[in-house]
This record gives C-alpha cells, sequence and structure tokens, in this order.
C-alpha cells in the first residue's frame, strides 16, 4: 500500500504486516519442527532495503520489511544450535507485477501538496527500471544453497551501499537524504 500515515485506514495497515510479517512468521513455524528434527535447513527470507531506508507514503511497507529484517536475525539466534540457519534477504526495486498491483490512496495529497502522487509516481519508476526478477532468483537460491551465509544479505551493490550509509548516517540525515528522493 501507498499514502501517507493519517488516511491509510487501520485495515489496510493490517493487511500489509499479515502478507509481508505474520505470512513470514507462518512459514517459518511450518517448516521449523522438521529442519530441528533433522538438526539442518535454512530458512530465507525476503525484505526489503525500505526496512532501513525509511519510504515516505510507504511507512507501512517499510514498518513491515523492517518486522521481518528483525524477526528473521532474532529466529537465527534462536534456531542455529539446531543446524537450522535463518538469512533475510533485503531487495532493492525490481521490475515485476508489485508496481501494478500496490494499493495507492492519494487522499490528502492536497495537504501534503502533491508529495504523495509525486513520490509514489518516483517509487513506480525506480521499480519499473529495477533488476529483473531473473537475476534476483538466482541471487535467491544462491543463498539458499550456500552453507555459510550472513543472517542479513542485500541484492545489488547500489542497495548493499544505500543500505550501508542508513546504518552509519544520523537518523536526520538519513531521513533527509530518502526524502529528497520520495517526499519532494
Amino acid at each position: 500500500i501507498s499514502g501517507a500515515v493519517e488516511f491509510t485506514e487501520s485495515e489496510q495497515a493490517k493487511a500489509q504486516f499479515n502478507v509481508n510479517f505474520f505470512g513470514t512468521v507462518n512459514v517459518s513455524r511450518a517448516v521449523l519442527p522438521s529442519m530441528r528434527r533433522q538438526h539442518r535447513g535454512r530458512i530465507v527470507n525476503i525484505s526489503s532495503v525500505a526496512a532501513v531506508a525509511h519510504i515516505p507514503f510507504q511507512a507501512f511497507y517499510s514498518a513491515s520489511k523492517a518486522a521481518v529484517s528483525s524477526y528473521s536475525c532474532a529466529l537465527d539466534n534462536e534456531v542455529s544450535p539446531y543446524g537450522v540457519r535463518v538469512t533475510v534477504v533485503e531487495l532493492g526495486d525490481i521490475h515485476t507485477g508489485f508496481t501494478q498491483a500496490r494499493q495507492k490512496t492519494a487522499l490528502g495529497d492536497d495537504e501534503y501538496g502533491g508529495r504523495i502522487s509525486r513520490s509514489v509516481s518516483q517509487m513506480e519508476k525506480d521499480e519499473l527500471n529495477g533488476m529483473s526478477p531473473e537475476v534476483i532468483g538466482t541471487y535467491i537460491a544462491r543463498i539458499a544453497q550456500k552453507k555459510n551465509c550472513a543472517p542479513i544479505c542485500v541484492a545489488g551493490v547500489k542497495y548493499k551501499i544505500l543500505r550501508f550509509l542508513c546504518k552509519i548516517l544520523p537518523c536526520t540525515l538519513r531521513g533527509k537524504i530518502v526524502g529528497s528522493i520520495y517526499a519532494k
């Protein structure tokens, strides 16, 4: 979903978390007993660099992906003594049906000076020019097959740099940079 937080219906926000976060939790719960008994396995969860580069007018998406990243790291600590490892892959822009499937709401665009529409338009442009799903699929498959893998992997050099900068820059500066791209 996209839109201003104050104009987003709570039910829409809950649905975003149900899919992105609780969907991930439910899949993990389904496979963990078997993996723990076998004393091996790798769970690969999908998150986004939006987990650390908090995108305006996609606050609930960013928050749900931050939850997936945090959950995955915590779960890895819980299950690693049983030979089960968890890796979260934080993705950037990918050219998929995601853009067309976005539930857009421009409610409040006048109050926000047109920033909602401009922000979503920039996101869609970035997504349509994003990496191919085949490249990302190959990347995720390689991670799933690795014996040893970092708990957090980021696909794409520019997104690795972005994630690194988001981790080291003060929150105010990070917000200004992301805001200059998506909240003009």
